[in-house]
């Protein structure tokens, strides 16, 4: 059943967010319940024109012509309004793009502010026009929707209120640490959706183990071409069991989420071969590709976030050594998550038993490895970045449950002592970094001696 409900999981958090990496989804929604409400208001208009209803004092009246002066100003002042939202986000994504780099553009666009702003100045915009064209003859007069135009104003009250709230939260939102915490939380919510449980809790294992699949797939496995171009972004894995399952196969993933995919280049490899065509023909429900990365599997999709705005930090044209410090310290806590719950699952088995689906899931070692080789090579020479990837380790290495994920934070700062070494040319900064090599290298004996 947690298998299930897992797999479930993940895939619902790969629909949200597509769903939510978009700027007409919540604009539209907003629409419809605009149209909503003055269907709801127009109604109680019409009866209250006929007589059957009365609306209460505080309702704007007046003749058709001044409600119609009043409802087309609202509308030009809106749509204006919405030209000017729309320049001020493109604004922000242009300097995000540049001062980030392109891929930092999927965190702006997925904003819920930015989305529910645009929305609600379109929405209101619809809800004015409606109501302009609701005015027209009738039996009694001209007929004047005079709540609807009560509830148009009250909707550009609350209209002035969103975009003073949207310029305070475009003001804030592209302020470095406010960027590089906001992707942190998406990296921890990320470790915590992969961290789950294995796939497989039965407690009967069948069939040949993972090492004799391997052997049997390089030598007589078939190939499954990739059907499109593009980065593999989400594998239905229960669906690729449940194909396996029911042709007799073993399927081994020969890509992750997060590597591009060359359209018929092999994609995965199928063993016995003679299965290798009917599953081909049935893998497109399976897997999804796209453009670009998402971060529903593709965890080291957010370590690549922050290590590109730190590199970007401590180039020449930028030198700003706090934000890649900041960067530093965010990997740095991530990365004691990952020491202590970090557990991908590289074999699927179906409900007997019998491995169906082996995967290459993204290993603790490389994504430490993508977390501090990019900014050590960038920071060649600056004694406060060897320093900080210095302490992270340490703290890293306090979450570490196992000899072989410490050996490789002991590999890291190995290398940054080497570079500190060669780079450093004052010799109190390059005894400074040496200081917190030997510290590390203590905690490191201390915890292997605790170990044993």
């Amino acid at each position: 059943m947690r298998k299930v409900i897992r797999g479930v999981h993940l895939e619902s958090q790969w629909r949200r967010e597509a769903l939510r990496t978009n700027l007409w989804l919540v604009p539209s929604l907003e629409v419809v319940l605009a149209v909503g409400l003055f269907l709801g208001t127009w109604e109680l208009d019409r009866a209250a024109y006929r007589g059957s209803l009365t609306l209460p004092s505080w309702v704007i009246s007046g003749s058709s012509d001044a409600a119609r002066q009043i409802l087309a100003a609202i509308a030009a002042a809106l749509i204006t309004v919405v030209g000017v939202v729309f320049s001020i986000m493109i604004v922000t994504l242009t300097l995000a793009s540049t001062q980030f780099g392109p891929r930092m553009l999927r965190t702006f666009i997925r904003d819920r502010t930015t989305q529910l702003t645009l929305g609600t100045f379109v929405a209101t915009f619809v809800y004015a026009i409606l109501a302009l064209v609701a005015i027209g003859p009738g039996p009694h007069g001209d007929f004047v929707p005079h709540l609807s135009i009560t509830v148009c104003l009250a909707l550009v009250l609350a209209d002035l209120a969103v975009l003073i709230f949207f310029i305070h939260h475009i003001a804030t939102s592209i302020q470095l640490p406010r960027v590089i915490a906001t992707i942190a939380a998406e990296l921890s919510d990320a470790i915590e959706a992969g961290a789950g449980e294995p796939e497989y809790e039965g407690s009967i294992e069948r069939g040949p183990s993972a090492e004799e699949l391997h052997v049997r797939l390089d030598s007589s496995g078939g190939s499954v071409p990739a059907p499109a171009s593009g980065y593999l972004q989400f594998v239905r894995h229960r669906t690729l069991v449940r194909i396996a399952t029911e042709r007799g196969a073993v399927i081994r993933l020969d890509h992750r989420p997060g590597h591009f995919l060359v359209k018929g280049h092999q994609l995965a490899t199928v063993w016995p071969a003679e299965a290798a065509p009917e599953v081909a023909h049935s893998f497109a429900q399976a897997h999804i590709t796209g453009s670009s990365r998402t971060l529903a599997q593709d965890i080291s999709f957010a370590v690549d976030q922050l290590v590109e705005i730190a590199i970007r930090a401590l180039s020449t044209a930028v030198n700003d050594t706090f934000t890649a410090l900041t960067c530093i310290d965010w990997l740095g806590e991530s990365l004691c998550r990952i020491a202590g719950h970090w557990q991908p699952n590289p074999v699927h088995r179906d409900a007997e038993g019998w491995i169906r689906v082996i995967t290459v899931p993204v290993s603790y070692e490389r994504l430490v490895q993508r977390s501090f080789e990019k900014i050590r090579q960038s920071g060649s020479g600056m004694p406060a970045i060897l320093i900080r990837q210095l302490d992270a380790l340490a703290s890293i290495m306090t979450e570490t449950t196992t000899p072989d994920q410490r050996q490789v934070l002991l590999d890291q700062a190995r290398m940054i002592e080497r570079v500190n070494a060669d780079s450093v040319p004052e010799p109190a900064d390059r005894q400074d970094v040496h200081r917190r090599y030997l510290a590390l290298l203590a905690l490191y004996e201390r915890l292997g001696s605790s170990a044993d």
